[in-house]
């Protein structure tokens, strides 16, 4: 039992970060020939169907007292469309940034959220740990180093997926806010927002090529099923009675397989400036998680 609780904390966020970091290659592959809607409109109506026959499967496992059914529904549908309508916000700056700068530094970008959410949960209350400030202020620094150009200036590409790993950290601040939901019944609803949200952004500031989708089929179905469908599911598996200090630390590491997967696939490289950043990021992350034992009282 030991070891079949082992394997479910460890291999499968292992698994959800390779799945998330390699991601990033195939949004860069569909992004030369799709707009950001279109990519997120296909890719979540994927995700979305698959969870939502996930739930359906699994409803015995969610099942409520009568008495508490309506309540939980109505907090599961206004939770779910406030998650999606920030899920929509990041995952369509995302991938607008992605289509103008590599895989790998996009992943170390957006891993900044495991950062930001301890900054922005002073506003909720939560007290941060001193690693935090010490991980906030090295990121800091690797993100000066990765993103910025001698000229001392932030590149667009750079400056949109900075947004969105703010919307990333309010739509996890958000999750944190509704532990009574069922996981799977929360990524339900969140998806199929995003793409009724996405589907319509992408009918009235795009034109979509089927053509072009049909050609880029193989990352689509990739994104939406692996990303969205497996990868979400496995990082729920790996949370129940977990440390989740331990199991955002391996999540988190989706940023070192988007730079391994860019550079073994697309033959991407970064400039020894770029890779210090990338390795001062990762270190702030990795001490943003660092679980750190309260002061007794004297």
């Amino acid at each position: 039992m030991a070891n079949r609780s082992a394997w479910r904390t460890t291999l499968c966020p292992l698994i959800s970060a390779f799945i998330w970091g390699s991601a990033f290659v195939a949004q860069d592959v569909v992004a030369s020939d799709l707009s950001p809607f279109t990519v997120n409109a296909i890719r979540s109506w994927i995700g979305a169907c698959l969870l939502l026959i996930l739930s359906l499967i699994l409803r015995k496992k969610a099942a409520l007292p009568p008495a508490e059914t309506r309540v939980y529904r109505k907090r599961l549908l206004w939770g779910g469309v406030g998650c999606g309508v920030l899920l929509t916000a990041a995952a369509n700056l995302q991938q607008a940034g992605i289509g103008a700068t590599d895989p790998g530094k996009a992943g170390f970008i957006t891993s900044l959220y495991v950062v930001l959410v301890p900054i922005l949960g002073i506003f909720f209350r939560r007290r941060a740990p001193y690693t935090v400030w010490i991980g906030i202020g090295i990121a800091l620094v690797g993100l000066y180093l990765l993103c910025t150009t001698e000229n001392f200036t932030i590149a667009p590409s750079d400056a949109l997926i900075l947004l969105c790993a703010l919307f990333f950290a309010f739509q996890i601040l958000l999750v944190d806010r509704l532990p009574d939901i069922f996981g799977i019944h929360l990524s339900c609803v969140q998806f199929f927002t995003l793409a009724i949200l996405s589907t319509i952004l992408m009918f009235f500031f795009e034109t979509p090529s089927l053509p072009l989708i049909l050609k880029n089929w193989a990352p689509l179905m990739y994104v939406g099923v692996f990303s969205t469908g497996v990868a979400y599911t496995l990082q729920i598996v790996s949370q129940k009675g977990a440390n989740p200090t331990v199991v955002t630390l391996l999540l988190s590491l989706e940023s070192v397989f988007a730079v391994l997967t860019g550079w073994l696939i697309q033959h991407d490289t970064l400039s020894a400036r770029e890779m210090l950043g990338c390795a001062l990021m990762f270190i702030a992350v990795t001490l943003a998680n660092i679980p750190v034992k309260p002061k007794k009282a004297a």
